[in-house]
């Protein structure tokens, strides 16, 4: 479990040290820094939630898994949407950390376990911090005017199922069946 806290830790330092101490940052060696620090993160999260053992509340379900997968496609969307400029970044400051904070917080459904409320729960509140760091230091935010063309909507829905399908299949590889009971 140390590995994992290590991990989530590591990676609450990397994404907020630009937002709360960017001369730190910069002094470090800047983005490089942040992205050996995520990297790093991601290594022990994942080691860490291998190894880790704790009680569990609850076990999987296939209505579980099945809410976990349709927030889960949600938030792959709301990447895909932010990164093509898609209508509803209109509505949501945030969509790439909104899009985070849901992955994670629903992999807290079908997880009824210590670790998993370690690992997803640490990252759930992350984005959220993040999402309020952010916009205390800029509370101004101008939402994207458009245009926004259907074709990028369907690109972002298509791209988010197949990315999903994708992810469901490197799931199954590393033994978590992410589909049915």
């Amino acid at each position: 479990m140390f590995l994992m806290i290590l991990g989530v830790a590591l990676w609450w330092a990397a994404h907020l040290l630009k937002r709360l101490t960017p001369g730190l940052r910069d002094q470090l060696g800047g983005r490089a820094t942040v992205a050996v620090g995520v990297l790093v993160s991601v290594v022990l999260m994942v080691i860490g939630y291998r190894m880790a053992q704790g009680p569990v509340w609850w076990g999987a379900t296939a209505p579980l898994k099945g809410i976990n997968n349709l927030l889960v496609l949600v938030a792959i969307y709301l990447f895909a949407a932010d990164g093509m400029k898609t209508r509803i970044t209109r509505h949501i400051r945030h969509p790439q950390l909104t899009g985070f904070a849901l992955w994670a917080g629903a992999h807290l459904l079908p997880n009824g376990d210590l670790p998993s409320f370690v690992l997803f729960g640490g990252l759930t509140l992350w984005a959220l911090v993040e999402m309020a760091v952010i916009n205390r230091a800029q509370p101004g935010w101008t939402p994207p005017a458009g245009p926004f063309p259907a074709r990028k909507e369907a690109m972002a829905a298509v791209g988010a199922v197949v990315v999903m399908l994708v992810v469901g299949l490197i799931h199954a590889w590393l033994g978590y069946n992410p589909f049915g009971g």
